[in-house]
C-alpha cells in the first residue's frame, strides 16, 4: 500500500470505483466520490481524457481548467481499450473493483466487450452504474446527450423567458444537466453500496439524464399544471419574477429576503424609508401590482445607503436574511469562504500552482479531503498493475 493509499480518509475509504467517464458528468460524479474516500481508478486513452486539452495549462496540453476542476482524488491508468492487450488489463483491474463506472453510449460499450452483463461475469458483485441521456424503454435511448441537449428536451431553456419576457429559448449559463446528474450518479451509487453491504448482491443501475434532470429542474415549475383540472400556468411565481436579483448597494450588491412584512418594514427604515406602507407612493399605487413595482423600488433606494458590510450587519443585529452578492471578481475574497479555507492553492507536479475548492461535506469521523491532485495521463498505471 502507498503513502498515498494509506492517507486515505472519508467514509467511502476501501470502495474501489473503476471510472470509464469524460466529459462532465461522469467526471464530476467520480471525483465526488473520491472526495468521499473512495480510491477511483480512472481509465483513459492512451491520449487521455477529451477535457484535458480545453483551455489554457501552464507547461501541458493535458491539464486544462475544466479537467483540473472534475478529476482530483483519482488515480490515471493510461489503457487502449481496443486492443486485446489492454482490455485484457481491464478485465485485470475490474476484478479489484466494487463499482463500474461510465458514461458512455451502452452499444459502445458492447463492442468494447464491457457491457454490463460482460463486467458482471468477470466481477460478478459488481454495482455497475450506466449514466446515459435517455432511459431505456423511449424513443430516444441510445441517442447522444450533452448539457444543451438536455436542458433543451427537459424544458429548462424555456426558463429564462418567464423570468425576462424575452422569448427566445436559452440554456441556463451552467453546465447544470451534466453535474445534478452526476450528482444524481453518485446518490445512486450509494443506494446500490448500501444495498450490496446488506446483501452481497451487485446490480445495474441506470441513470437517464431527461428523466433525472426534468425532476430535478422541473419540480417547482410545473406549479399550475400540477392539477390538470384546474386552470395554471407553468412557473412558479417567486423564482421568475424580474424583481428576483440583488440590489446594488453603496459599493456591491446584496440579496435580501425580508421573512415578513415587519423585516421589509425594518430594512426600509434603516435606508431611511420610514412608514413604508403608510406611504403616499405606496398608498396611491393604482393596484396590487403597482404596489409590488413601488415596494421593489423603495427596497433598491434602500439598499442603496449604506455598504455591502454596513448592510451585512445592520441585518444580521435585526435578524433580516440578508447576503452579500459576490461578483465572480470578490468571490475569492468573500470572508465566510475565506475562514473556512474553501479555495485552496495547490500545486500539480511540473505544471505549477492551481485553485481548488475543497469538499464542502463534514464527517466527524471520516473527513472528506483532497488526496490526490488531478493526475497526469497513466500516472499510476504501474502501481495499480502492481497491486
Amino acid at each position: 500500500m502507498t503513502a498515498t493509499r494509506a492517507a486515505a480518509s472519508g467514509p467511502l475509504q476501501g470502495v474501489r470505483i473503476i471510472d470509464l467517464t469524460q466529459y462532465v458528468l461522469g467526471p464530476y460524479a467520480t471525483q465526488t466520490l473520491g472526495d468521499l474516500g473512495a480510491d477511483v481508478i480512472k481509465i483513459e486513452e492512451p491520449s487521455g481524457d477529451r477535457q484535458r486539452g480545453q483551455g489554457k495549462a501552464p507547461h501541458s496540453q493535458t491539464m486544462g481548467p475544466l479537467f483540473v476542476a472534475l478529476n482530483r482524488n483519482k488515480r490515471s491508468v493510461a489503457i487502449d481499450l481496443k486492443s486485446e492487450a489492454g482490455k485484457r488489463t481491464l478485465q485485470k483491474i475490474v476484478r479489484s473493483g466494487d463499482v463500474f463506472i461510465h458514461n458512455m453510449r451502452p452499444e459502445a460499450m458492447r463492442r468494447l466487450g464491457f457491457s454490463y452483463q460482460d463486467v458482471a461475469a468477470i466481477k460478478p458483485d459488481i454495482i455497475y452504474v450506466e449514466a446515459v441521456g435517455y432511459g431505456s424503454g423511449g424513443p430516444y435511448n441510445g441517442r447522444q446527450a450533452f448539457d444543451d441537449l438536455i436542458q433543451a428536451a427537459s424544458g429548462a431553456c424555456d426558463l429564462l423567458p418567464l423570468y425576462d419576457g424575452d422569448p427566445a429559448l436559452r440554456p441556463l449559463p451552467s453546465i447544470i444537466a451534466d453535474k445534478t446528474c452526476g450528482l444524481f450518479a453518485v446518490i445512486a451509487t450509494l443506494a446500490a453500496l448500501q444495498h450490496k453491504a446488506r446483501t452481497g448482491e451487485g446490480q445495474f443501475v441506470e441513470v437517464p439524464m431527461l428523466e433525472t434532470f426534468t425532476g430535478f429542474i422541473q419540480a417547482e415549475h410545473v406549479w399550475g399544471k400540477t392539477y390538470p383540472d384546474l386552470p395554471g400556468k407553468f412557473g412558479h411565481p417567486t423564482t421568475i419574477t424580474p424583481h428576483r436579483r440583488p440590489y446594488k448597494t453603496k459599493d456591491g450588491y446584496l440579496v435580501v429576503l425580508p421573512a415578513s412584512r415587519e423585516g421589509s418594514v425594518k430594512f426600509l427604515e434603516l435606508g431611511g424609508i420610514p412608514n413604508a406602507y403608510e406611504s403616499e407612493r405606496f398608498l396611491s399605487a393604482a393596484d396590487g401590482k403597482a404596489r409590488v413595482n413601488v415596494y421593489y423600488d423603495m427596497m433598491r433606494e434602500a439598499a442603496a445607503t449604506h455598504t455591502t458590510e454596513e448592510w451585512m450587519a445592520l441585518c444580521a443585529e435585526h435578524h433580516i436574511p440578508a447576503m452579500r452578492a459576490n461578483e465572480m471578481s470578490t468571490l475569492f475574497e468573500d470572508p465566510h469562504l475565506k475562514s473556512v479555507g474553501f479555495f485552496e492553492t495547490r500545486e500539480i507536479a511540473g505544471e505549477g500552482r492551481y485553485v481548488a475548492m475543497r469538499p464542502g461535506l463534514k464527517f466527524s469521523r471520516t473527513p472528506c479531503s483532497i488526496r490526490l491532485d488531478p493526475p497526469a495521463i497513466g500516472a499510476h498505471t504501474d502501481e495499480i498493475l502492481a497491486e
